[in-house]
């Protein structure tokens, strides 16, 4: 029952034009890849599937994070059994595990991708160690990290990577802190479904929600000085950065959808970005 809502979702991306998508084996505890894998099934060599290793899980679904080769070899095969495909275009080690030597994880994607299995390697989440010394086994062609006006910490790494490497943001959205879903009165009632993992995830922590909040009302202003909706600002913010190429973000609907592909994308000033930058320092 809940398959073919995902795949109306999906499909209609599809006929809008929408032609990436990234999923990973942690994401619903491999339900992600399943579903993603049976929606694109007739339009494979139309679009391009993202997914990832290092993140996986135990039997009694006890969240584990490993880059050691054997994980990612494992990790990978199982993703390709999920998608039912023979291929994924784009591979990235999901997260730095400073107990491995992030070159030999590399040295199993590479081989993987001599055989066919990936397309292209990227890291998500890295840091400029482990992006040297991955550059010494593989071309790392996409880095993929957070970037919204609360997290730009990446800015820092951009220099490192944006000559040889191509970007895409996730947290776009900072789910849902961004386009105004999240309020006050919701969090602090805790109104989300009961598979939501804002709910109860260590990581959403409520004071820090609460106080994302409150600075999006001076947020919420600009993009009204500037006749933005609060998705069209949150897009306009990562796109304004030179070294970002894409912005990941998730659509539970078609309504949400059509949000996103009507968006009017503006270029904000160095001097516009420095600002959005000072309101989300304010307390």
């Amino acid at each position: 029952q809940c398959l073919e809502p995902a795949h109306e979702i999906i499909n209609y991306a599809v006929d809008k034009g929408v032609t990436v998508f990234d999923t990973a084996p942690i994401y619903g505890f491999g339900t992600s890849e399943i579903i993603l894998g049976k929606a694109l099934k007739n339009v494979r060599e139309k679009v391009h599937i993202i997914s990832k290793s290092g993140v996986h899980w135990h039997e009694n679904k006890r969240v584990d994070m490993s880059n050691d080769p054997k994980v990612t070899r494992l990790m990978l095969e199982d993703s390709l059994r999920r998608l039912d495909c023979e291929y994924i275009d784009l591979y990235m080690v999901h997260w730095p595990d400073e107990k491995v030597d992030i070159r030999l994880t590399l040295e199993v994607l590479t081989k993987a991708q001599h055989e066919g299995k990936v397309k292209h390697i990227g890291l998500c989440n890295t840091h400029l160690d482990d992006l040297t010394k991955a550059a010494e086994v593989a071309k790392i062609e996409v880095v993929q990290s957070e970037l919204n006006i609360f997290n730009h910490g990446v800015n820092e790494l951009a220099e490192s990577f944006i000559e040889e490497s191509s970007f895409m943001s996730w947290g776009t959205f900072d789910k849902g802190i961004l386009t105004g879903r999240v309020s006050k009165e919701r969090e602090q009632a805790k109104n989300y479904d009961t598979n939501d993992c804002r709910k109860s995830a260590p990581w959403w922590n409520q004071k820090d929600v609460l106080e994302k909040v409150e600075k999006m009302k001076k947020i919420k202003g600009f993009w009204d000085e500037k006749e933005l909706t609060m998705i069209e600002g949150a897009l306009s913010f990562n796109l304004s950065h030179d070294f970002c190429d894409m912005a990941l973000m998730g659509a539970k609907s078609i309504k949400d959808w059509d949000a996103i592909l009507s968006a009017r994308i503006v270029n904000f000033s160095h001097e516009e970005l420095n600002y959005l930058y000072e309101l989300n320092e304010l307390s």
